[in-house]
């Protein structure tokens, strides 16, 4: 199994070490503009990089879920370069929303439209497997044969 997942597995310690550098700017930005822990309230400049790290760190549960969700019942390769693809978003969404509120946007919509899109992948994967295992209906494969693909 471990080398089955290994692209899933190297996309996920890299997300890991993007939650940590994300980490690691809101301690520089604490430092830098004199905000002691536990205070969240800050100059606008402090304000915004916690709020990117926060918003990052919410979404990152749901988006290790869905990779590897997709990439365990649909494809390793599609879902880990959707994951890099996402990791790039909000490595973007982070720098930009650290500059101005607007600068979040464009990131945000694209690490948003790659999450539904591994949402997706996620459900047609788990439903493709559950009709194959417990109804024994091959749909893909029913498909592919339909289409003279097989």
């Amino acid at each position: 199994m471990s080398e089955e997942a290994v692209v899933l597995g190297a996309v996920t310690v890299l997300g890991v070490l993007e939650q940590a550098y994300f980490s690691l700017q809101v301690i520089y930005a604490r430092r830098k503009y004199s905000v002691s822990p536990p205070s969240t309230v800050g100059p606008p400049q402090f304000e915004r990089v916690f709020r990117a790290q926060a918003n990052c760190s919410e979404y990152f549960p749901i988006f290790i879920t869905v990779l590897w969700m997709s990439g365990l019942f649909f494809s390793q390769g599609l879902s880990s370069f959707c994951g890099l693809i996402y990791l790039y978003g909000r490595f973007r969404y982070f720098h930009g929303y650290s500059e101005s509120a607007q600068g979040r946007l464009a990131p945000l919509y694209l690490s948003a439209q790659v999450l539904w899109v591994l949402i997706g992948f996620s459900s047609l994967g788990v439903f493709l497997t559950f009709c194959r295992v417990y109804l024994n209906l091959d749909l893909l494969h029913g498909l592919c044969s339909a289409l003279s693909l097989v």
